[in-house]
């Protein structure tokens, strides 16, 4: 048997807690904004729903359940499309759209007022956007999108992680944005990304033909290609806490290869594509992180692989150019090049692997 001091010591903490957890709720019932886009040839209508407590709460009123009352919230009305305006504008094809406001309306069963807005537009854009953060006082406020178009639905969270989502329409147009969105992602991504950079240049180190550097490119380009689709569509996902030491270990090693003895044989078209598959999961922790449209999934996996590689060959082009340049004018200079460059690529492989190893969060 429980005594009975510790049964009611119990019962007290229990209630304790629960108001610990009841109280956060009853200071803020739903921390949510609902909007839903309708997108047409002529028009984006959008319909806002926002909690009376954070519009109280920004727009200086109490007590928040005077915007249930319709005069009341009419009145503010000017108050409610300028706050909605300027915390998430709205953009179609790049340029920020002016609203018209078609209605306010209280939803006393949700707590909330509802803004329905209209955007013109000239013809069906190819991608819409909205950005920023409804209310930015509270970090825990989410705010959930619908867009619709046509029978196609597509939903989304923005919120303090995530201040941006862009949709891209089924149309010619769409299918163009999502081009020009994810090709110089690609482009950059590979130009911004020392480790991939690093890889690259400790393979060409060697020098050799253009054929022989064609096909190192070539393999890198065709193995990180296969992963990086295989880890956007979900198919297989290795924990990044492993890829991104894997990929400094393939640093290490292709400086290594550099200074072993061949008798001739040239491995690296072989060693770029077996370390192409661990870079191709490296590229693709990137390219999740864009929110890949699901209506173009193939375009954007085309264009962003597109990008890479035009980023590789514009890199590959400089490189082999200064390695070849080196090599044609002193034999002495080009054994010292791939001395020092080799060893300076395991270097760094070697400071990557020890800081993602021990210190993952700095990455």
């Amino acid at each position: 048997m429980i005594p009975r001091c510790h049964r009611l010591l119990a019962v007290s903490m229990l209630v304790a807690l629960a108001a610990l957890r009841t109280a956060p709720v009853a200071a803020h019932p739903a921390p949510f904004s609902y909007v839903d886009l309708r997108v047409g040839s002529q028009a984006i209508d959008a319909a806002v729903a926002l909690h009376i407590f954070d519009l109280g709460h920004d727009l200086g009123v109490e007590p928040a359940e005077r915007f249930l009352d319709p005069a009341f919230a009419a009145s503010r009305q000017d108050d409610l499309v300028a706050l909605i305006t300027s915390r998430l504008p709205l953009s179609a094809d790049g340029r920020v759209l002016t609203a018209t406001v078609e209605r306010v309306e209280p939803l006393p069963d949700r707590q909330s007022v509802r803004v329905t807005l209209r955007y013109a537009v000239t013809t069906l854009p190819g991608s819409v956007a909205i950005a920023g953060t409804m209310f930015p006082y509270d970090p825990e406020h989410q705010t959930f999108i619908n867009v619709y178009e046509g029978d196609a639905l597509a939903q989304a969270i923005i919120d303090g992680g995530r201040e941006r989502y862009e949709y891209f329409t089924g149309t010619i147009q769409g299918r163009r944005a999502v081009v020009s969105t994810f090709l110089p992602a690609g482009i950059q991504h590979i130009l911004i990304g020392p480790d991939h950079i690093l890889f690259l240049a400790g393979l060409l180190l060697l020098g050799g033909t253009w054929r022989r550097l064609a096909l190192i490119v070539t393999g890198f380009t065709a193995a990180h290609s296969v992963t990086l689709t295989l880890a956007a569509l979900n198919l297989v996902r290795p924990p990044m806490s492993l890829v991104e030491p894997a990929i400094a270990l393939s640093i290490i090693y292709v400086g290594a290869d550099n200074l072993l003895k061949r008798d001739g044989r040239d491995m690296r078209a072989w060693i770029a594509s077996g370390f192409g598959l661990i870079h191709g999961f490296g590229f693709a922790g990137i390219l999740r992180e864009m929110d890949l449209p699901a209506r173009a999934l193939g375009w954007s996996l085309f264009s962003f692989n597109v990008g890479v590689e035009l980023g590789q060959l514009l890199i590959v082009a400089v490189l082999a150019s200064i390695i070849a340049l080196i090599h044609s004018r002193s034999e002495v200079f080009g054994r010292r090049l791939v001395l020092v460059g080799s060893v300076a690529v395991m270097g760094a492989g070697a400071f990557w692997f020890v800081e993602r190893v021990m210190f993952p969060g700095a990455m």
